[in-house]
């Protein structure tokens, strides 16, 4: 039960089953893909935050009359509030959030509606039969399944 620390004698096999189970973990299919979608997001992050400063805060503005957001504040007892930047991060965390909607999840729910599994259902690991979401065991191969209730 208890592993005690390696000596001096197996620090080299340590070292080396540290790092071949640091390179197993790194070129692991999840995280190369969790990896490329948080640099894509951070992308698209600022890429929605260019287009609400440039096109939509200026549409905005010019029905308002206000040029800019950024200068936006009030003061209360000598302190100032300046809320025009957190109006811009406002606008571009909901066309973040639309875009990602609109773009992900609505075709993802088609793709999975075409494919025949429906939020009560997943699909077994193993066999890849659709089975109900709190089945701990596939109802096809008899496989042992994570719930995920």
């Amino acid at each position: 039960m208890w592993q005690e620390f390696p000596g001096p004698s197996r620090s080299s096999d340590a070292v080396s089953g540290i790092l071949s189970g640091f390179k197993a973990f790194v070129i692991r299919g999840n995280l190369v893909e969790l990896a490329v979608a948080f640099v894509i997001g951070a992308a698209f992050a600022t890429l929605m935050q260019a287009l609400v400063a440039d096109l939509v805060t200026p549409i905005v503005a010019a029905i308002f009359g206000e040029p800019s957001f950024d200068d936006l504040s009030f003061t209360i007892n000598g302190s100032e509030f300046l809320y025009g930047d957190f109006l811009n991060a406002l606008l571009a965390f909901l066309s973040i959030a639309a875009a990602i909607y609109f773009f992900v999840a609505v075709p993802y729910e088609r793709l999975q509606a075409m494919q025949g599994v429906t939020p009560g259902t997943k699909s077994c690991e193993h066999c890849l039969s659709t089975i109900p979401v709190g089945a701990n065991r596939c109802a096809f191969c008899t496989s042992e399944v994570q719930t995920t209730v």
